[in-house]
């Protein structure tokens, strides 16, 4: 009789701890499943708004579309433990303790993440844009989490790291629609400066890359040691700056020569004494 009554109730208690920890098992599956739900329709939801947004790089959509699952994903985590009587606040300090610690030993690796964050979120140049960086000039390729890609206009590839691109200035030179393109030409003391600018202006006008406005500056700037110094400071759209360089520079050149303004060599006059 006492073996029927111990069976008995150790069955009961079976039975209670079944049922009780069945239906925390119960709550924890559907914990996970709607958990990862979530953090699916979130990642998404949050990647798309990015992307459509004007704010934000599309660069930066996936990174944060995989922040918030990963956040979510840690949450639920924590409310399954929870349905198990697990003490959470314990495992959040060790988390935290363990997130300190490996921060600090990849606090390089998180200064760059840090910068490539900023980078693309304020964007200070975007990709295809001519940039100048910690003395580097190139072409920017890709903006990452860690490095900035480039390469120069000999086709060298440079790989950046982010907090060197961001701790440095940064001259973004196809920022703007038009740039300032500046000249100068010597011409011989004995040359006519009225005629010379008159020339400059004639070739000028006939350039339909210069802009009137703003308006082009032609000055004489300096008295050179072997030259009269004419400043000359076209404006043109970005793109054709560097072609409209080397056009100017040898259709100012041929006109000179065409009317007889020379432009001088570097010379010095060197006077000998004799001594009786």
């Amino acid at each position: 009789m006492d073996y029927i009554n111990d069976l008995m109730s150790n069955s009961e208690q079976l039975t209670t701890f079944v049922i009780g920890h069945g239906l925390s098992l119960l709550g924890a599956i559907v914990i996970l499943i709607v958990g990862y739900m979530i953090a699916g329709w979130a990642s998404k939801r949050v990647r798309n708004s990015a992307l459509k947004s004007e704010k934000f790089d599309d660069t930066l959509a996936p990174v944060f579309g995989q922040t918030v699952k990963v956040v979510i994903l840690v949450v639920t985590l924590l409310a399954v433990l929870g349905q198990f009587g697990v003490e959470t606040a314990s495992i959040i300090a060790i988390l935290g303790a363990a997130g300190l610690a490996v921060g600090l030993a990849l606090q390089g690796t998180l200064s760059n993440v840090a910068a490539g964050m900023m980078l693309l979120i304020l964007r200070p140049f975007h990709v295809g844009d001519v940039i100048e960086v910690a003395g580097t000039l190139g072409i920017v390729d890709e903006i990452g989490l860690f490095t900035t890609e480039m390469h120069t206009f000999d086709n060298i590839g440079i790989v950046m790291p982010n907090s060197r691109v961001w701790g440095t200035e940064i001259q973004n030179l196809t920022k703007y629609d038009t740039r300032r393109c500046d000249l100068e030409f010597g011409i011989s003391y004995t040359d006519d400066m009225d005629k010379a600018i008159g020339l400059i202006k004639d070739v000028l006008a006939a350039d339909d890359r210069v802009l009137e406005e703003p308006e082009t500056l032609i000055a004489v700037s300096a008295l050179g040691d072997s030259s009269v110094v004419i400043r000359v400071r076209p404006w043109t759209a970005t793109p054709d700056l560097w072609p409209l360089r080397y056009d100017l520079i040898k259709r100012v050149k041929e006109v000179f020569d065409e009317n007889d303004i020379s432009i001088p060599f570097p010379q010095r006059d060197v006077h000998l004494f004799q001594n009786n």
